[in-house]
């Protein structure tokens, strides 16, 4: 049984015992429009999503505005893009976070964010966030899970880029800190990430090995990953959400349009 056997995030438990967490990433898919990020929320809520997920960051809490090794993206989906520029355009301005919580608030959506630094924690806090999610690339940041974790919210913990050492040193210093209700997600950090690359199995073996909930942070382009993940146990899906591929962006070739966020929903 797990150490853990629910987690309560936003007043709704995600366990085995219920249906799985939805969760509509918005992440760059706002396109810079805070109207679109705001439509976004509405049409996650009609598709039957549960919560909204947002990153919080800036690109100089992130890099430095450099163009050099090391400093710009070789290979992917963002090639030749400097990580300045990219974080710049990707970022969610912490201006609009008030009113995106309050939409979110009103569509009955849990509302979160992925903080990116101590400052991005202070801000939530500020706005109330019931839950804290830890990005692939932050796992081994473990002043950043220390910090979340001393919020005494349950801190979802992507687990993308992390060995099983990471992911157990990651554990304890959220515990250790106040933490007692962890969710870890099974990820590829691949952007799109191919379905076949997935190895399910990972999240039965999560399970047994680090005795917490285990759910899915899935960048493949459709539904049967996250499908198939749930019914080998996955508690929580996450998916990047736009309104349209075809409005471009820096997430929207493996983001879902409403219809099939709504599918995912019903599947």
């Amino acid at each position: 049984m797990n150490r853990i056997a629910n987690v309560m995030i936003g007043g709704r438990e995600v366990s085995s015992n219920t249906s799985p967490l939805i969760v509509a990433e918005l992440s760059a898919n706002h396109n810079g429009k805070i109207e679109r990020a705001l439509n976004l929320i509405d049409a996650a809520a009609d598709a039957g999503a549960h919560a909204v997920k947002l990153q919080t960051y800036t690109a100089d809490t992130l890099t430095i505005d450099h163009d050099g090794p090391g400093f710009r993206i070789e290979g992917g989906l963002w090639d030749g893009r400097t990580l300045y520029d990219l974080y710049q355009e990707a970022s969610t301005p912490w201006a609009w976070h008030e009113a995106l919580f309050a939409r979110a608030h009103d569509r009955g959506l849990i509302a979160f964010s992925s903080p990116f630094d101590e400052s991005a924690i202070d801000y939530l806090e500020s706005l109330g966030a019931p839950a804290y999610k830890i990005a692939s690339f932050e796992l081994v940041d473990l002043p950043l899970i220390e910090c979340a974790a001393r919020t005494g919210k349950p801190l979802v913990m992507s687990t993308g880029m992390a060995s099983f050492d990471e992911i157990g040193e990651a554990l304890e210093t959220a515990r250790a800190a106040g933490a007692s209700q962890v969710i870890l997600l099974h990820c590829v950090s691949s952007y799109p990430a191919p379905a076949d690359q997935y190895n399910l199995r990972t999240i039965s073996h999560l399970s047994t090995q680090f005795d917490v909930p285990i759910g899915l942070s899935d960048h493949t382009r459709d539904n049967s990953t996250a499908v198939a993940a749930v019914a080998l146990g996955a508690v929580m899906v996450e998916k990047h959400f736009t309104m349209s591929r075809d409005d471009g962006g820096p997430d929207a070739p493996f983001s879902l349009e409403p219809e099939e966020l709504a599918d995912l929903v019903d599947a």
